[in-house]
């Protein structure tokens, strides 16, 4: 099973560069999109339909802004919009969906942690968010140890993910506050995808638009998919495709190998 978690900044842009002919090749299972910045009905949903997709909305009240999808081969046996918070939930940034995979449920979370760019309006409440989404699968945990946690969390996780981590030690995204609860994830009992399989330097998820900094290669590694240990043997790999280039940030893939194909059949 392979899982995509892609901030594309704006689905109908994305749709205009060529992204559903992407997906066609590429063939995700699932994908989770952060910053839809569209409602269902500005989407030609057929695109996705057509290529076999259950498609998932949660989007922002507010008109292009933020706002989540999941689009999977398998139809869900449970959709959960939002956590049941309304100061979060009309951002449209959380977005649960239950499948069956090698005969278990698993959850699959799409989150997009607000930005806190702004540290004057919005760094408060990006640090709420993370209060209240920790205790949200804190709780879910106890019930449900299957959980895949994808999307763009905003923070750098260590000093290697971030091109210049000297300078930017008071930069939102690099607080010392926000990488404590990437760890406190961690030792809830979720691994770092990406860092299982990639230990090194220079690998980023995210570029500013200005600065040539794509180019330059300096990033931010933001994008998650952060995995239940208890999924650990199913994991096969983990990557970025730093190459595909239809937003300021890259897809971040993960693969699950297994018993059984998508469709249930013995491989």
């Amino acid at each position: 099973m392979k899982i995509v978690s892609y901030n594309i900044n704006g689905i109908r842009s994305v749709i205009r560069k060529g992204f559903v002919n992407w997906i066609n090749m590429y063939h995700p299972d699932i994908i989770c999109l952060q910053e839809i910045k569209a409602f269902p009905e500005q989407i030609n949903t057929s695109l996705f339909e057509h290529l076999k997709y259950y498609c998932y909305w949660f989007p922002s009240q507010r008109k292009g802004y933020s706002g989540v999808a999941i689009l999977s081969k398998k139809k869900p046996l449970y959709i959960k919009y939002g956590i049941g918070l309304e100061s979060i939930d009309k951002e449209g940034r959380v977005l649960r969906i239950d499948i069956n995979f090698d005969k278990k449920r698993i959850s699959i979370i799409n989150i997009y942690l607000p930005s806190g760019s702004n540290m004057e309006k919005r760094l408060s409440f990006k640090f709420f968010f993370m209060k209240k989404f920790f205790s949200y699968i804190k709780k879910l945990k106890k019930n449900m140890k299957n959980i895949l946690i994808c999307g763009d969390f905003n923070i750098c996780y260590s000093d290697i993910d971030i091109h210049d981590p000297e300078n930017n030690q008071n930069i939102s995204g690099f607080l010392p506050q926000e990488r404590k609860w990437i760890e406190n994830l961690v030792r809830l009992g979720f691994i770092d995808s990406f860092r299982f399989y990639v230990k090194t330097r220079n690998h980023y998820s995210w570029w500013n638009y200005r600065f040539n900094a794509r180019k330059k290669n300096k990033g931010w590694r933001i994008d998650y998919i952060m995995v239940s240990h208890i999924l650990e043997k199913y994991m096969k790999n983990a990557y970025l495709l730093p190459e595909i280039y239809y937003s300021d940030h890259c897809p971040m893939v993960l693969e699950l190998s297994s018993s059984f194909d998508f469709d249930g059949k013995m491989t």
